[in-house]
């Protein structure tokens, strides 16, 4: 199995459904409304689908939760071959953005990730992220949050959420926050708003990466732009198919922004809302495209030159992807 580097996963949009329907019995919660009759998440757009996803969150209410959850998510990602996850971490979910509250859960997703490691061989940094559609000033408290447990584990800081709101502009003082902070700097862009929204979250925003990114694929400019700058962009094929930001897998741009030079990786983002894994995806753009080896290898190496981690990490990371 090819060994994959993920930068792009939300963690609680990764847990199973069976794990969220579990946490709501246990605690006498009627989550029944967000699943579907096999059981899997069901939304019918990219707004219900947020909606869904914050009201799995309802019933994530502790750090054993949390340690639960990441404990979860990466035994699924390791079984499918991912030697380094990044994933996007909400403090607004965790304690709602107060920092001692942050502390605690983030002390039990690190035991988690420290277990996860030694037993499955997977390593996994956190990029606290901030939910764009909760507004600039829920954001500098999110960004707070990143500068005091910034270190070996938090090495990032990311904005998700709903891109049809507000202006990238808009979060300048959270990024600021976390670029003192040492803190890598990435951003959702380019899924739902166009070309420009990628502009101006470069601009805006001093990012190194951008997630998703794929409507810069309407600018050729941009991606010459892109590429020379060597920005990285988290495609997620999957995600963007079930969204419908794009109808059929041939019709992504991903293969298109490669061959033009700009720097893309793979990633699931939320993998079971949008039923897809690593290997699917891989599958997927093998089938579709003709990826093999050789262009597994150029991905992979874009993540692992992009990652938010320490050049100890990295070298490890290295040797791992060149083991025969």
């Amino acid at each position: 199995m090819i060994p994959k580097l993920e930068l792009h996963l939300h963690l609680e949009g990764a847990a199973p459904p069976a794990f969220i329907r579990a946490q709501a019995k246990r605690k006498s919660v009627d989550l029944s409304r967000i699943f579907d009759e096999q059981g899997n998440y069901a939304y019918r757009d990219f707004t219900e689908f947020l909606r869904i996803y914050e009201a799995a969150c309802t019933v994530l209410t502790s750090p054993q939760d949390f340690h639960d959850l990441t404990l979860a998510v990466l035994e699924h990602s390791a079984a499918e071959g991912v030697i380094y996850t990044e994933a996007f971490l909400s403090p607004d979910f965790c304690g709602g953005g107060d920092l001692a509250a942050w502390r605690d859960y983030l002390a039990a997703i690190e035991t988690a990730a420290a277990t996860a490691e030694a037993q499955m061989g997977i390593t996994l940094r956190g990029c606290v992220t901030c939910i764009r559609h909760f507004g600039p000033d829920q954001a500098r408290k999110i960004a707070h949050c990143a500068q005091e447990t910034a270190g070996s584990f938090i090495t990032g800081l990311g904005l998700a959420g709903d891109e049809n709101m507000l202006k990238p502009q808009d979060f300048a003082y959270a990024f600021d926050a976390a670029r003192e902070a040492g803190l890598g700097l990435t951003a959702h862009a380019g899924e739902w708003g166009g070309p420009q929204a990628v502009r101006d979250t470069l601009r805006d925003l001093g990012v190194s990466r951008i997630g998703h990114g794929v409507r810069a694929s309407e600018d050729p400019r941009l991606m010459d732009e892109l590429a020379e700058a060597g920005t990285v962009l988290e495609v997620c094929p999957g995600s963007n198919i079930a969204l419908g930001v794009y109808k059929r897998l041939k019709d992504h741009p991903i293969d298109r922004l490669r061959r033009a030079g700009v720097k893309v990786t793979v990633s699931t983002d939320d993998p079971p809302f949008f039923h897809t894994t690593m290997r699917r995806e891989y599958d997927a753009l093998a089938e579709t495209f003709g990826w093999d080896a050789p262009e597994f290898e150029e991905i992979n190496r874009n993540a692992l030159d992009a990652a938010f981690c320490d050049a100890d990490t990295r070298a490890k990371l290295a040797a791992r992807l060149e083991a025969p």
